[in-house]
């Protein structure tokens, strides 16, 4: 009579907790993408990197790495998308000048948005 009830009611727990970690990954890895305009990085593009990498699951983020040439150092920038349906990557080239918008996470700093500088 006891585990008539006790197991549905275990099970029901541990779906609704599994149902709830899913939804909080789920926030995450939309927001993965958005990083809040701290400062400005000015630079010419020395070298990429591009790699998809796993979140969690069978969610995705694709993560472009550049190094870039400021006047006084080489700084390494991310760019970090969540791989969506209308997910497209960005076209960077070796030797563009650029402007990237973003906040410093320990020694690299974090973009969305950016403009290529004419030279």
């Amino acid at each position: 009579m006891v585990t008539a009830i006790v197991i549905p009611v275990i099970c029901l727990y541990f779906y609704w907790l599994t149902k709830k970690e899913m939804n909080e990954n789920d926030a995450k890895w939309a927001s993965v993408g958005r990083v809040e305009h701290e400062a400005i990085v000015t630079g010419e593009i020395k070298s990429i990197v591009e790699e998809k990498q796993k979140f969690y699951n069978h969610r995705y983020i694709y993560v472009q790495t550049l190094k870039l040439q400021t006047e006084s150092k080489i700084i390494i920038v991310q760019k970090i998308t969540p791989i969506t349906k209308d997910f497209h990557k960005e076209d960077f080239r070796v030797g563009d000048v650029i402007r990237v918008m973003g906040k410093w996470d320990n020694s690299k700093f974090l973009f969305t948005e950016y403009v290529i500088e004419k030279r």
